[in-house]
Protein backbone atom coordinates (compact mmCIF):
# COMPACT_ATOMS: atom_id res chain seq x y z
CA UNK A 1 0.00 0.00 0.00
CA UNK A 2 1.06 3.78 -0.77
CA UNK A 3 3.26 5.64 1.89
CA UNK A 4 0.40 8.03 2.53
CA UNK A 5 -1.89 5.17 3.88
CA UNK A 6 0.46 3.65 5.95
CA UNK A 7 3.08 4.19 8.74
CA UNK A 8 6.68 4.39 7.41
CA UNK A 9 9.59 2.33 9.10
CA UNK A 10 13.00 2.42 7.81
CA UNK A 11 15.10 -0.11 6.33
CA UNK A 12 16.92 -1.14 9.40
CA UNK A 13 14.09 -0.77 11.62
CA UNK A 14 12.42 -3.42 9.24
CA UNK A 15 15.32 -5.18 8.95
CA UNK A 16 16.04 -5.53 12.82
CA UNK A 17 12.11 -6.80 13.46
CA UNK A 18 12.51 -9.71 10.59
CA UNK A 19 15.81 -10.52 12.04
CA UNK A 20 14.62 -11.46 15.75
CA UNK A 21 11.50 -12.88 14.54
CA UNK A 22 13.02 -15.08 11.73
CA UNK A 23 15.75 -15.88 14.24
CA UNK A 24 13.18 -17.22 17.20
CA UNK A 25 11.73 -18.99 13.83
CA UNK A 26 14.73 -20.97 12.73
CA UNK A 27 15.95 -21.20 16.50
CA UNK A 28 12.95 -23.53 17.46
CA UNK A 29 13.56 -25.02 13.60
CA UNK A 30 16.52 -26.40 14.78
CA UNK A 31 15.60 -28.08 17.25
CA UNK A 32 12.61 -29.65 15.46
CA UNK A 33 15.00 -31.05 13.32
CA UNK A 34 17.84 -31.82 16.96
CA UNK A 35 14.28 -33.99 17.71
CA UNK A 36 14.07 -35.78 14.60
CA UNK A 37 17.26 -36.36 14.39
CA UNK A 38 17.87 -37.66 18.00
CA UNK A 39 14.42 -39.69 17.21
CA UNK A 40 15.21 -41.06 13.76
CA UNK A 41 18.74 -40.80 12.92
CA UNK A 42 18.93 -41.87 9.64
CA UNK A 43 16.47 -44.63 9.62
CA UNK A 44 13.37 -45.44 7.71
CA UNK A 45 10.87 -43.18 9.09
CA UNK A 46 12.73 -39.89 8.26
CA UNK A 47 14.29 -41.27 4.84
CA UNK A 48 10.23 -42.13 3.76
CA UNK A 49 9.14 -38.71 4.85
CA UNK A 50 12.04 -36.61 3.51
CA UNK A 51 10.31 -38.21 -0.26
CA UNK A 52 7.08 -37.47 1.01
CA UNK A 53 7.64 -34.12 2.14
CA UNK A 54 9.11 -33.18 -1.55
CA UNK A 55 5.56 -32.06 -2.61
CA UNK A 56 4.04 -30.33 0.44
CA UNK A 57 7.30 -28.79 1.33
CA UNK A 58 8.13 -27.83 -2.27
CA UNK A 59 4.31 -26.23 -2.08
CA UNK A 60 4.62 -24.40 1.49
CA UNK A 61 8.02 -22.98 0.01
CA UNK A 62 6.80 -22.08 -3.36
CA UNK A 63 3.23 -20.72 -2.26
CA UNK A 64 3.69 -20.11 1.15
CA UNK A 65 7.14 -19.18 1.57
CA UNK A 66 8.83 -15.12 2.71
CA UNK A 67 9.66 -13.73 -0.61
CA UNK A 68 7.76 -16.63 -2.46
CA UNK A 69 5.79 -15.93 -5.61
CA UNK A 70 2.66 -15.67 -3.45
CA UNK A 71 4.00 -13.41 -1.17
CA UNK A 72 6.64 -11.42 -3.61
CA UNK A 73 3.25 -11.01 -6.05
CA UNK A 74 1.12 -9.32 -2.92
CA UNK A 75 3.68 -7.11 -2.22
CA UNK A 76 4.59 -5.79 -5.02
CA UNK A 77 1.27 -4.83 -5.93
CA UNK A 78 -0.12 -3.57 -2.66
CA UNK A 79 2.33 -1.99 -2.00
CA UNK A 80 1.61 0.50 -5.32
CA UNK A 81 -2.29 0.85 -4.15
CA UNK A 82 -4.30 2.33 -1.88
CA UNK A 83 -5.31 1.30 1.20
CA UNK A 84 -8.85 1.03 0.84
CA UNK A 85 -8.57 -1.69 -2.33
CA UNK A 86 -6.78 -4.11 -0.06
CA UNK A 87 -9.04 -5.75 1.30
CA UNK A 88 -11.44 -6.69 -1.71
CA UNK A 89 -8.42 -7.48 -3.83
CA UNK A 90 -6.90 -9.76 -1.23
CA UNK A 91 -10.66 -12.34 -0.20
CA UNK A 92 -11.03 -12.30 -4.46
CA UNK A 93 -7.02 -13.65 -4.70
CA UNK A 94 -8.11 -15.82 -1.75
CA UNK A 95 -11.06 -17.46 -3.21
CA UNK A 96 -9.39 -17.99 -6.53
CA UNK A 97 -5.80 -19.37 -5.45
CA UNK A 98 -8.14 -21.75 -2.81
CA UNK A 99 -10.35 -22.98 -5.38
CA UNK A 100 -7.36 -24.12 -7.83
CA UNK A 101 -5.48 -25.56 -4.19
CA UNK A 102 -8.45 -27.33 -3.10
CA UNK A 103 -8.37 -29.44 -6.12
CA UNK A 104 -4.24 -30.07 -5.78
CA UNK A 105 -5.23 -31.27 -2.56
CA UNK A 106 -7.51 -34.35 -4.01
CA UNK A 107 -5.28 -34.88 -6.59
CA UNK A 108 -2.38 -35.61 -4.38
CA UNK A 109 -4.28 -37.88 -1.64
CA UNK A 110 -5.32 -39.62 -5.18
CA UNK A 111 -2.19 -40.46 -6.53
CA UNK A 112 0.33 -40.33 -3.73
CA UNK A 113 1.26 -44.10 -4.98
CA UNK A 114 2.29 -43.04 -8.15
CA UNK A 115 3.64 -39.81 -6.67
CA UNK A 116 6.10 -41.08 -4.80
CA UNK A 117 7.59 -43.88 -7.09
CA UNK A 118 8.06 -40.39 -9.32
CA UNK A 119 9.99 -38.61 -6.91
CA UNK A 120 11.87 -41.48 -5.54
CA UNK A 121 11.91 -44.58 -8.07
CA UNK A 122 15.02 -46.41 -6.51
CA UNK A 123 12.95 -47.18 -3.78
CA UNK A 124 11.46 -49.70 -5.55
CA UNK A 125 14.56 -51.74 -6.11
CA UNK A 126 14.80 -53.26 -2.30
CA UNK A 127 12.83 -54.52 0.29
CA UNK A 128 13.76 -52.02 3.03
CA UNK A 129 13.30 -49.76 0.20
CA UNK A 130 9.82 -50.89 -0.59
CA UNK A 131 8.85 -50.48 2.85
CA UNK A 132 10.13 -46.56 2.76
CA UNK A 133 7.98 -46.20 0.01
CA UNK A 134 4.95 -47.36 1.63
CA UNK A 135 5.67 -45.07 4.87
CA UNK A 136 5.86 -42.29 2.41
CA UNK A 137 2.98 -43.18 0.83
CA UNK A 138 0.96 -42.77 3.75
CA UNK A 139 3.00 -39.47 4.76
CA UNK A 140 1.95 -38.18 1.29
CA UNK A 141 -1.77 -38.76 2.23
CA UNK A 142 -1.70 -37.10 5.23
CA UNK A 143 -0.15 -33.82 4.56
CA UNK A 144 -1.83 -33.50 1.33
CA UNK A 145 -4.19 -30.22 2.34
CA UNK A 146 -0.67 -28.29 3.01
CA UNK A 147 -1.04 -27.56 -0.83
CA UNK A 148 -4.40 -25.15 0.19
CA UNK A 149 -2.73 -24.17 2.97
CA UNK A 150 0.25 -23.01 1.45
CA UNK A 151 -0.86 -20.84 -1.01
CA UNK A 152 -3.20 -19.23 2.12
CA UNK A 153 -0.04 -18.67 3.98
CA UNK A 154 1.67 -17.01 1.32
CA UNK A 155 -1.03 -14.60 0.37
CA UNK A 156 -1.21 -13.90 4.04
CA UNK A 157 2.68 -13.06 4.57
CA UNK A 158 2.84 -10.97 1.18
CA UNK A 159 -0.40 -9.09 2.60
CA UNK A 160 0.79 -8.09 6.31
CA UNK A 161 3.98 -6.91 4.87
CA UNK A 162 2.31 -4.34 2.34
CA UNK A 163 0.33 -3.46 5.43
CA UNK A 164 3.89 -2.91 7.27
CA UNK A 165 3.41 -5.96 9.52
CA UNK A 166 6.51 -7.88 10.02
CA UNK A 167 6.80 -9.49 13.03
CA UNK A 168 4.33 -12.15 12.70
CA UNK A 169 4.62 -13.27 9.05
CA UNK A 170 8.51 -13.86 10.38
CA UNK A 171 7.66 -15.13 13.71
CA UNK A 172 4.59 -17.58 12.42
CA UNK A 173 7.19 -20.66 11.43
CA UNK A 174 7.72 -21.05 15.02
CA UNK A 175 4.51 -22.23 15.12
CA UNK A 176 4.80 -25.35 12.79
CA UNK A 177 8.08 -26.42 14.59
CA UNK A 178 6.28 -26.42 18.29
CA UNK A 179 3.26 -28.04 17.06
CA UNK A 180 6.25 -31.03 15.50
CA UNK A 181 8.22 -31.44 18.09
CA UNK A 182 4.55 -31.47 20.74
CA UNK A 183 3.87 -34.74 18.55
CA UNK A 184 7.26 -36.20 19.14
CA UNK A 185 7.37 -35.67 22.76
CA UNK A 186 3.73 -37.43 22.58
CA UNK A 187 5.09 -40.03 20.11
CA UNK A 188 8.60 -40.50 23.07
CA UNK A 189 6.08 -40.38 25.68
CA UNK A 190 4.24 -43.63 24.07
CA UNK A 191 6.94 -45.64 23.14
CA UNK A 192 9.91 -44.84 25.10
CA UNK A 193 13.25 -46.81 23.83
CA UNK A 194 11.43 -48.48 21.64
CA UNK A 195 11.11 -45.34 19.36
CA UNK A 196 14.04 -46.45 17.66
CA UNK A 197 12.96 -49.96 16.80
CA UNK A 198 12.29 -50.59 13.14
CA UNK A 199 9.11 -52.32 13.73
CA UNK A 200 7.74 -49.01 14.80
CA UNK A 201 8.80 -46.54 11.81
CA UNK A 202 5.67 -46.75 9.99
CA UNK A 203 4.29 -44.84 13.21
CA UNK A 204 6.83 -42.75 13.82
CA UNK A 205 6.16 -41.84 10.13
CA UNK A 206 2.39 -41.22 10.85
CA UNK A 207 3.17 -39.10 13.86
CA UNK A 208 5.38 -36.92 11.59
CA UNK A 209 3.08 -36.03 8.95
CA UNK A 210 0.60 -35.45 11.54
CA UNK A 211 2.77 -33.22 13.35
CA UNK A 212 3.72 -31.30 10.19
CA UNK A 213 -0.05 -30.80 9.18
CA UNK A 214 -1.09 -29.33 12.39
CA UNK A 215 1.96 -26.80 12.11
CA UNK A 216 0.92 -25.88 8.63
CA UNK A 217 -2.65 -25.14 9.45
CA UNK A 218 -1.87 -23.28 12.71
CA UNK A 219 0.55 -21.50 10.82
CA UNK A 220 -2.45 -20.18 8.48
CA UNK A 221 -4.64 -19.85 11.96
CA UNK A 222 -2.34 -16.98 13.08
CA UNK A 223 -2.68 -14.63 9.97
CA UNK A 224 -6.41 -14.45 10.13
CA UNK A 225 -7.72 -12.19 12.88
CA UNK A 226 -4.29 -10.06 12.42
CA UNK A 227 -5.28 -9.71 8.92
CA UNK A 228 -8.95 -8.92 10.00
CA UNK A 229 -8.07 -6.15 12.77
CA UNK A 230 -5.70 -4.33 9.64
CA UNK A 231 -8.74 -3.98 7.28
CA UNK A 232 -6.61 -6.72 4.81
CA UNK A 233 -9.33 -9.07 4.36
CA UNK A 234 -11.74 -11.85 6.01
CA UNK A 235 -12.48 -15.14 5.11
CA UNK A 236 -15.23 -14.24 2.95
CA UNK A 237 -15.71 -15.65 -0.63
CA UNK A 238 -15.16 -12.71 -3.68
CA UNK A 239 -15.65 -14.03 -7.16
CA UNK A 240 -14.57 -10.48 -8.99
CA UNK A 241 -11.72 -11.70 -10.77
CA UNK A 242 -11.57 -9.59 -13.64
CA UNK A 243 -10.50 -6.81 -11.78
CA UNK A 244 -7.40 -4.89 -12.76
CA UNK A 245 -5.99 -5.26 -9.46
CA UNK A 246 -6.32 -8.66 -9.45
CA UNK A 247 -4.86 -9.31 -12.97
CA UNK A 248 -2.55 -7.10 -11.81
CA UNK A 249 -1.45 -9.85 -9.03
CA UNK A 250 -1.56 -12.72 -11.55
CA UNK A 251 0.54 -10.92 -13.53
CA UNK A 252 3.03 -11.23 -11.59
CA UNK A 253 2.38 -14.20 -9.19
CA UNK A 254 2.00 -17.02 -12.37
CA UNK A 255 5.03 -16.61 -14.09
CA UNK A 256 6.43 -16.18 -10.31
CA UNK A 257 4.81 -19.55 -9.51
CA UNK A 258 6.34 -21.28 -12.41
CA UNK A 259 9.56 -20.05 -11.86
CA UNK A 260 10.06 -20.64 -8.65
CA UNK A 261 8.73 -24.24 -9.14
CA UNK A 262 11.46 -24.71 -11.57
CA UNK A 263 13.86 -24.76 -9.10
CA UNK A 264 11.43 -26.75 -6.79
CA UNK A 265 11.93 -29.64 -9.79
CA UNK A 266 15.63 -29.13 -9.36
CA UNK A 267 15.14 -30.31 -5.81
CA UNK A 268 13.40 -33.28 -6.96
CA UNK A 269 15.66 -34.14 -9.48
CA UNK A 270 18.55 -34.46 -6.87
CA UNK A 271 16.26 -36.73 -4.76
CA UNK A 272 15.69 -38.58 -7.96
CA UNK A 273 19.19 -39.91 -7.80
CA UNK A 274 19.26 -39.58 -4.20
CA UNK A 275 17.05 -42.14 -4.19
CA UNK A 276 19.45 -44.47 -5.66
CA UNK A 277 21.92 -43.60 -2.57
CA UNK A 278 21.91 -45.13 0.54
CA UNK A 279 19.94 -42.74 3.58
CA UNK A 280 21.00 -39.90 1.16
CA UNK A 281 18.13 -38.24 1.12
CA UNK A 282 17.78 -37.88 5.10
CA UNK A 283 21.27 -36.61 4.93
CA UNK A 284 20.45 -33.91 2.40
CA UNK A 285 17.82 -33.05 4.81
CA UNK A 286 19.59 -32.73 7.98
CA UNK A 287 22.26 -30.83 6.16
CA UNK A 288 20.24 -28.27 4.17
CA UNK A 289 18.69 -27.17 7.38
CA UNK A 290 21.85 -26.05 8.76
CA UNK A 291 22.52 -24.05 5.85
CA UNK A 292 18.47 -23.03 5.94
CA UNK A 293 18.81 -21.78 9.66
CA UNK A 294 21.46 -18.86 8.81
CA UNK A 295 20.92 -18.61 5.10
CA UNK A 296 16.79 -17.94 6.22
CA UNK A 297 17.45 -14.98 8.65
CA UNK A 298 19.33 -13.34 6.68
CA UNK A 299 17.69 -13.46 3.24
CA UNK A 300 14.09 -12.47 4.89
CA UNK A 301 16.23 -9.61 6.49
CA UNK A 302 17.30 -8.51 3.23
CA UNK A 303 14.79 -9.38 1.30
CA UNK A 304 11.67 -8.40 3.08
CA UNK A 305 12.37 -4.68 3.59
CA UNK A 306 14.12 -4.33 -0.41
CA UNK A 307 11.35 -5.88 -1.98
CA UNK A 308 9.12 -2.83 -1.32
CA UNK A 309 11.88 -0.60 -2.17
CA UNK A 310 12.71 -2.03 -5.10
CA UNK A 311 8.63 -1.93 -6.49
CA UNK A 312 8.81 2.02 -5.41
CA UNK A 313 11.69 2.63 -7.88
CA UNK A 314 10.54 0.77 -11.28
CA UNK A 315 10.22 3.73 -12.91
CA UNK A 316 12.95 4.66 -15.10
CA UNK A 317 13.27 8.05 -13.36
CA UNK A 318 14.35 6.15 -10.34
CA UNK A 319 16.86 3.70 -11.73
CA UNK A 320 19.88 5.18 -10.92
CA UNK A 321 18.68 4.78 -7.19
CA UNK A 322 17.40 1.44 -8.21
CA UNK A 323 21.26 0.26 -9.25
CA UNK A 324 22.47 1.82 -5.98
CA UNK A 325 19.26 -0.21 -3.76
CA UNK A 326 20.96 -3.13 -5.76
CA UNK A 327 24.37 -2.76 -4.85
CA UNK A 328 23.65 -2.32 -1.65
CA UNK A 329 21.27 -5.50 -1.15
CA UNK A 330 24.15 -7.63 -2.83
CA UNK A 331 26.66 -6.34 -0.62
CA UNK A 332 25.01 -6.87 2.25
CA UNK A 333 24.76 -10.38 0.71
CA UNK A 334 28.18 -11.09 0.18
CA UNK A 335 29.64 -9.16 3.97
CA UNK A 336 26.86 -11.93 5.56
CA UNK A 337 26.74 -15.21 3.55
CA UNK A 338 30.77 -15.29 2.13
CA UNK A 339 32.07 -15.66 5.95
CA UNK A 340 29.16 -18.07 6.94
CA UNK A 341 29.95 -20.16 3.91
CA UNK A 342 33.13 -20.38 4.28
CA UNK A 343 33.10 -21.23 8.27
CA UNK A 344 30.64 -23.85 7.07
CA UNK A 345 33.35 -25.70 4.78
CA UNK A 346 36.18 -25.10 7.62
CA UNK A 347 33.87 -25.98 10.51
CA UNK A 348 31.46 -28.72 8.95
CA UNK A 349 32.42 -31.66 10.97
CA UNK A 350 32.05 -30.58 14.95
CA UNK A 351 29.34 -28.34 13.53
CA UNK A 352 27.33 -31.38 12.73
CA UNK A 353 28.46 -33.17 15.62
CA UNK A 354 27.34 -30.50 18.37
CA UNK A 355 23.82 -29.97 16.68
CA UNK A 356 22.92 -33.61 15.91
CA UNK A 357 24.75 -36.48 17.57
CA UNK A 358 23.05 -37.80 20.01
CA UNK A 359 20.80 -41.31 20.29
CA UNK A 360 20.26 -42.42 17.15
CA UNK A 361 22.33 -40.05 15.09
CA UNK A 362 25.76 -41.82 15.52
CA UNK A 363 29.36 -40.60 14.21
CA UNK A 364 29.10 -42.22 11.04
CA UNK A 365 25.86 -40.15 10.21
CA UNK A 366 27.55 -36.63 11.35
CA UNK A 367 30.45 -37.86 8.72
CA UNK A 368 28.10 -38.62 5.98
CA UNK A 369 26.40 -34.82 6.37
CA UNK A 370 29.70 -33.03 6.60
CA UNK A 371 30.77 -33.95 3.61
CA UNK A 372 27.15 -32.84 2.44
CA UNK A 373 27.42 -29.46 4.70
CA UNK A 374 30.58 -28.87 3.29
CA UNK A 375 29.07 -28.85 -0.24
CA UNK A 376 25.94 -26.56 0.92
CA UNK A 377 28.74 -23.98 2.05
CA UNK A 378 30.07 -22.92 -1.23
CA UNK A 379 26.90 -21.89 -2.41
CA UNK A 380 25.66 -19.87 0.01
CA UNK A 381 26.43 -16.56 -1.35
CA UNK A 382 25.27 -17.05 -4.82
CA UNK A 383 21.88 -18.64 -3.51
CA UNK A 384 21.16 -15.46 -1.56
CA UNK A 385 22.57 -13.51 -3.89
CA UNK A 386 19.99 -15.08 -7.10
CA UNK A 387 16.79 -14.91 -5.15
CA UNK A 388 17.93 -10.49 -4.84
CA UNK A 389 18.04 -9.93 -8.34
CA UNK A 390 14.95 -12.58 -9.06
CA UNK A 391 13.17 -10.03 -6.31
CA UNK A 392 14.48 -6.61 -8.73
CA UNK A 393 12.73 -8.33 -12.01
CA UNK A 394 9.91 -8.99 -9.61
CA UNK A 395 9.65 -5.52 -8.89
CA UNK A 396 9.57 -3.96 -12.36
CA UNK A 397 6.44 -6.31 -13.49
CA UNK A 398 8.87 -8.69 -14.81
CA UNK A 399 8.24 -12.38 -13.59
CA UNK A 400 9.13 -13.91 -17.14
CA UNK A 401 12.47 -13.36 -17.15
CA UNK A 402 13.32 -15.46 -13.89
CA UNK A 403 10.94 -17.95 -15.62
CA UNK A 404 12.86 -18.19 -18.76
CA UNK A 405 16.09 -18.87 -17.09
CA UNK A 406 14.91 -21.24 -14.70
CA UNK A 407 13.36 -23.73 -17.42
CA UNK A 408 16.80 -23.47 -18.64
CA UNK A 409 18.70 -24.68 -15.46
CA UNK A 410 16.17 -27.75 -15.18
CA UNK A 411 18.07 -29.33 -18.01
CA UNK A 412 21.34 -27.58 -16.57
CA UNK A 413 20.79 -29.11 -13.37
CA UNK A 414 20.01 -32.11 -14.65
CA UNK A 415 23.28 -32.63 -16.42
CA UNK A 416 25.22 -31.82 -13.29
CA UNK A 417 23.80 -34.22 -11.16
CA UNK A 418 24.60 -37.24 -13.63
CA UNK A 419 28.16 -35.60 -14.05
CA UNK A 420 28.82 -34.68 -10.68
CA UNK A 421 26.66 -37.82 -8.77
CA UNK A 422 29.22 -39.99 -10.42
CA UNK A 423 32.26 -38.20 -9.91
CA UNK A 424 31.26 -36.85 -5.95
CA UNK A 425 28.40 -39.20 -4.58
CA UNK A 426 25.90 -37.44 -2.81
CA UNK A 427 27.83 -34.13 -2.22
CA UNK A 428 27.87 -33.84 -6.07
CA UNK A 429 24.50 -33.66 -6.26
CA UNK A 430 24.82 -30.46 -3.55
CA UNK A 431 27.56 -28.99 -6.20
CA UNK A 432 25.08 -29.45 -8.97
CA UNK A 433 22.66 -26.69 -7.22
CA UNK A 434 25.43 -24.53 -6.39
CA UNK A 435 26.64 -24.84 -10.13
CA UNK A 436 22.84 -24.08 -10.93
CA UNK A 437 22.88 -20.90 -9.00
CA UNK A 438 25.72 -19.29 -9.79
CA UNK A 439 24.94 -19.19 -13.59
CA UNK A 440 21.58 -18.18 -12.39
CA UNK A 441 23.20 -14.87 -10.84
CA UNK A 442 25.33 -14.20 -13.56
CA UNK A 443 22.58 -14.34 -16.21
CA UNK A 444 20.40 -12.54 -14.14
CA UNK A 445 23.21 -9.76 -13.86
CA UNK A 446 23.58 -9.48 -17.58
CA UNK A 447 20.09 -9.04 -18.37
CA UNK A 448 19.76 -6.30 -15.66
CA UNK A 449 22.70 -4.77 -16.73
CA UNK A 450 20.97 -4.01 -20.62
CA UNK A 451 17.14 -3.67 -18.89
CA UNK A 452 18.71 -0.57 -16.86
CA UNK A 453 21.07 0.76 -19.25
CA UNK A 454 24.15 -0.17 -17.43
CA UNK A 455 25.52 -1.39 -13.98
CA UNK A 456 28.66 0.05 -12.88
CA UNK A 457 30.26 -3.58 -13.01
CA UNK A 458 34.17 -1.99 -11.78
CA UNK A 459 32.38 -0.26 -8.78
CA UNK A 460 30.46 -3.36 -7.76
CA UNK A 461 33.68 -6.21 -8.59
CA UNK A 462 36.58 -5.17 -6.73
CA UNK A 463 34.35 -4.71 -3.46
CA UNK A 464 32.98 -8.00 -3.89
CA UNK A 465 36.27 -9.41 -4.60
CA UNK A 466 37.75 -8.28 -1.59
CA UNK A 467 35.32 -10.03 0.38
CA UNK A 468 35.66 -12.96 -1.35
CA UNK A 469 39.44 -13.13 -0.77
CA UNK A 470 38.94 -11.94 3.40
CA UNK A 471 36.19 -15.29 4.15
CA UNK A 472 38.66 -17.44 2.09
CA UNK A 473 41.36 -16.40 4.59
CA UNK A 474 39.07 -16.42 7.17
CA UNK A 475 37.72 -19.94 6.67
CA UNK A 476 41.55 -20.96 6.32
CA UNK A 477 42.37 -19.72 9.48
CA UNK A 478 39.27 -20.85 11.02
CA UNK A 479 40.46 -24.77 10.05
CA UNK A 480 43.79 -24.02 11.17
CA UNK A 481 42.48 -22.93 14.69
CA UNK A 482 39.88 -26.33 14.35
CA UNK A 483 42.95 -28.77 13.63
CA UNK A 484 45.42 -27.25 16.31
CA UNK A 485 42.79 -27.42 19.30
CA UNK A 486 41.62 -31.46 17.81
CA UNK A 487 45.31 -32.12 18.21
CA UNK A 488 46.29 -30.84 21.45
CA UNK A 489 42.70 -31.72 23.41
CA UNK A 490 41.02 -34.09 21.16
CA UNK A 491 37.47 -34.13 19.50
CA UNK A 492 35.33 -36.40 22.54
CA UNK A 493 32.80 -34.79 24.20
CA UNK A 494 29.66 -32.47 23.65
CA UNK A 495 31.77 -29.45 25.36
CA UNK A 496 35.04 -29.88 24.04
CA UNK A 497 33.52 -29.87 20.40
CA UNK A 498 31.30 -26.71 21.63
CA UNK A 499 34.44 -24.80 22.67
CA UNK A 500 36.77 -25.87 19.86
CA UNK A 501 33.94 -24.37 17.77
CA UNK A 502 33.55 -21.43 18.85
CA UNK A 503 37.38 -20.57 19.17
CA UNK A 504 37.96 -21.64 16.10
CA UNK A 505 34.39 -19.74 14.39
CA UNK A 506 35.59 -16.86 16.31
CA UNK A 507 38.82 -16.34 15.04
CA UNK A 508 37.72 -16.54 11.49
CA UNK A 509 34.88 -13.86 12.27
CA UNK A 510 37.13 -11.69 13.91
CA UNK A 511 39.94 -12.13 11.03
CA UNK A 512 36.90 -11.20 8.24
CA UNK A 513 35.42 -8.63 10.30
CA UNK A 514 38.92 -6.97 10.32
CA UNK A 515 39.85 -7.61 6.95
CA UNK A 516 36.29 -6.19 5.93
CA UNK A 517 36.67 -2.90 8.17
CA UNK A 518 39.62 -1.79 6.30
CA UNK A 519 38.13 -1.97 2.98
CA UNK A 520 35.53 1.10 4.27
CA UNK A 521 32.56 0.05 2.23
CA UNK A 522 29.36 1.75 3.07
CA UNK A 523 27.40 -1.16 3.83
CA UNK A 524 29.94 -2.30 6.25
CA UNK A 525 29.95 0.97 8.29
CA UNK A 526 26.02 0.66 8.54
CA UNK A 527 25.99 -2.55 9.88
CA UNK A 528 28.85 -2.15 11.87
CA UNK A 529 27.31 1.34 13.41
CA UNK A 530 23.91 -0.35 13.65
CA UNK A 531 25.08 -2.99 15.72
CA UNK A 532 26.76 -0.27 18.04
CA UNK A 533 23.59 1.29 18.33
CA UNK A 534 21.26 -1.75 19.34
CA UNK A 535 24.29 -2.73 22.16
CA UNK A 536 24.50 0.73 23.10
CA UNK A 537 20.73 0.47 24.33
Amino acid sequence: MSDETKPSRSLARIAGIVAIATLLSKVFGLVRQQAIAAAFGVGPAIDAYNYAYVIPGFLLILLGGINGPFHSAMVSVLARRNAREAAPLVETITTLVGGVLLLVTVSIVVFADPLIHLVAPGLSQTPEGLEIRAIAVQQLKIMAPMALLAGLIGIGFGTLNAGDMYWLPSISPLFSSVVLVGSLGILVMYLGEQITDPAYALLGGIVLAWGTLGGAFLQWLVQIPAMGRAGLGKLRLRFNFKQPAVQEVLKVMIPATFSSGMLQINVYTDLFFASYIPQAAAAMGYAGLLIQTPLGIISNVILVPFLPIFARLNAPEDWPELKGRIRQALLLTAITMLPLGSLMVALATPIVRVVYERYAFNLEASEFVAALLVAYGTGMFVYLGRDVLVRVFYALGDAETPFRVSIFNIFLNALLDFLLVNAFGAPGLIWSTVGVNLFSMLILLWLLHRRLHGLPWREWSLPFLGLVLGSVIAGLAAAGVLWGLEQSFGTQGFWLLMVELGIAGLVGLGLFAGIAAQMKLPEVELLTAKIKQKLGR
